[in-house]
């Protein structure tokens, strides 16, 4: 009668308890030491329900010394146990409930769990097959069986196992599908691959219609150097099922590893296509094809517009296929019409930062100053706090020479970027120092510049800038040419940078050495500048020959120098300093 009341307490209510006992106290008279037991249970039980685990295990413990043939106790401890990850001390006493009542299944699943949880996974999937016999309705215990037994890499009976579970659902159905599939992928960790295509083409008998399940077969013969059969396989496939997007899918696949690039772009346009596909697998599908095609310059010219174009055309609303398209006219030097597919994408979503960033650089050019200054301002209207946004929107109104503006921004911009990234906090910085350069500003550019160097010494374009500034005002030219020489150490082919090195050897009346690298300057760039002419100009007025400077100067002016000065220095044929 003990036995049974513990297990009522344990496995129902504290109100079914209290009648049992009440029923027994009227019938029955319960010795002593068993009245205290069934007091001390109920305690365990409001502990737990109190959650005070430490007075519900006391409480147990108790109960056990008072009553140690009763099995329920020991179940409740080892639950405790469980939760409390005490692995190791919960198995020690869901054994004891078990060896005290073999019969009940709740203890067995208890024990399975706790073996798992050990990484025992054989034991436990042996538990789990176990209940599987007493059980009616088994299959779950099935389930748990199969996998732990491939947890511990015991294939063998969670074959077994899965023949058996077969036996119980329909074929076809997602059950049935995943017991053959899961069968094949334990045959191929046996190595048996005769086995493993046995289960691959039970599959598709039982999903003829189904393309993944002739992709999965595929799959497996190409993996085994068996091209030929997967080919086969896909000419079957494509007669049966011509509209299965997977098997068109699968088909370029083939195609691409026999290396027939022809084929393969013809099935992954119809693949791509295919208005079975929804439209994140189409997006997906194209991403990744656009990806194969970056490494091939001429299939990527005559495909990757046409193909991406199409997509977008099924899915006009699509924010994220207007930014890929962007992306792909950018990529392929068509910057004007990017700008439109990204315009249409922010405006569609205008949560999309990367469209809206991408759709700001593209206008950085000073010539787009007025729409560089008024997308950036949308976008501040959606990231207030991007700081990239702030920058662009500062290099807007440098580039319109609105420098009140651009400082501003700027200094928003340096002050919303996290300082995990230097290389871009010193760009910000580098071009704060430009800004300030521009409004006449020196001793904030320079503030800056040492900031934007300190935060990257290997700022090239920083360097070049600060060591020309401080060359322009004749001032600190010896650290002027260390930047300058560090800048040409990092990017020794950048014209620019030769051309500042001249200027700065210039100032400092090195002046054979100056003229040799403006000249290589021109060399590097014939498109170079006036202002670089004009500075070749000078050096030759300086070394002398009056006729090669007015020559340099002439080009100079031809080529738009911002001097004022320019028409006096050759008609006076002398330097204004």
């Amino acid at each position: 009668m003990m036995h049974q009341i513990f297990r009522l307490i344990s496995v129902s209510a504290v109100c079914l308890f209290s009648q049992s006992a009440s029923s027994q106290v009227v019938h029955s008279p319960i010795p002593d030491r068993a009245t205290k037991a069934m007091a001390t249970y109920v305690d365990a039980i409001k502990a737990r329900i109190l959650d005070d685990p430490k007075k519900e295990e006391s409480n147990l413990l108790e109960v056990i010394a008072l009553q140690p043939d009763e099995a329920a106790p020991h179940y409740d401890l080892a639950r405790l146990y469980k939760d409390q990850k005490k692995s190791e001390l919960a198995e020690e006493q869901i054994k004891k409930a078990i060896a005290l009542d073999g019969n009940n299944p709740w203890y067995q699943v208890v024990y399975a769990e706790i073996l798992q949880s050990r990484n025992k996974f054989e034991q436990a999937a042996d538990a789990y097959r176990e209940l599987a016999k007493k059980s009616k309705f088994n299959q779950e215990y099935i389930l748990q069986a199969i996998q732990l037994y491939a947890a511990a890499n015991q294939f063998k009976p969670a074959i077994e196992l899965i023949d058996q579970l077969q036996k119980q659902v329909v074929d076809g159905d997602d059950r049935s599908n995943f017991l053959l599939f899961q069968k094949q992928q334990m045959y191929l960790k046996l190595n048996d691959l005769t086995k493993a295509i046995e289960a691959a083409k039970q599959l598709i008998s039982n999903n003829p219609n189904d393309g993944k399940y002739y992709n999965n077969l595929a799959e497996l013969y190409t993996n085994n150097n068996q091209i030929d059969r997967a080919y086969e396989l896909y000419l079957q496939a494509v007669k049966q099922l011509p509209n299965d997007p997977d098997i068109q899918y699968g088909m370029a696949q083939l195609y691409k590893e026999k290396k027939d690039l022809t084929h393969y772009d013809e099935y992954m346009y119809k693949a791509i296509l295919n208005p079975d596909f929804d439209e994140e697998t189409q997006t997906s599908a194209l991403v990744s094809y656009l990806q194969e095609l970056a490494t091939d310059s001429v299939r990527k010219q005559s495909k990757s517009i046409d193909i991406t174009s199409r997509v977008v055309q099924l899915h006009p609303q699509s924010a994220t296929l207007a930014n890929v398209y962007g992306e792909v006219l950018l990529d392929n030097n068509k910057p004007d019409s990017a700008r439109t597919a990204f315009k249409k994408a922010v405006a569609l979503d205008p949560s999309r930062y990367v469209a809206w960033q991408r759709l700001m650089f593209s206008y950085t050019d000073s010539k787009d100053a007025d729409s560089l200054i008024r997308y950036s301002e949308k976008a501040l209207r959606y990231f207030p706090n991007q700081a990239v946004v702030h920058y662009l929107n500062g290099i807007g109104y440098f580039n319109k020479k609105e420098y009140p503006q651009a400082i501003k921004a700027l200094n928003h911009a340096i002050e919303f970027q996290p300082e995990d990234n230097k290389a871009l906090l010193g760009d910000m910085n580098s071009m704060l120092g430009d800004i300030y350069h521009a409004a006449g500003k020196t001793h904030e550019s320079d503030s800056a510049y040492d900031k934007a160097i300190a935060l990257n010494p290997k700022n090239a374009s920083a360097l070049n800038n600060y060591a020309y500034y401080l060359s322009l005002r004749g001032v600190r030219l010896e650290e002027a040419e260390r930047m300058s020489k560090k800048s040409l150490e990092l990017r020794p082919n950048e014209a620019t940078f030769m051309d500042t090195y001249g200027w700065v050897l210039y100032k400092q009346g090195k002046l054979e050495l100056a003229k040799d690298y403006i000249l290589k300057a021109i060399s590097h760039n014939p498109d170079a500048d006036g202002t670089v002419w004009e500075h070749l100009g000078d050096v030759y007025f300086k070394l002398g020959d009056v006729d090669k400077a007015v020559e340099s100067w002439k080009k100079a002016k031809a080529k738009g120098a911002e001097n004022l000065k320019i028409d006096k220095k050759i008609s006076d044929r002398k330097i204004y300093e």
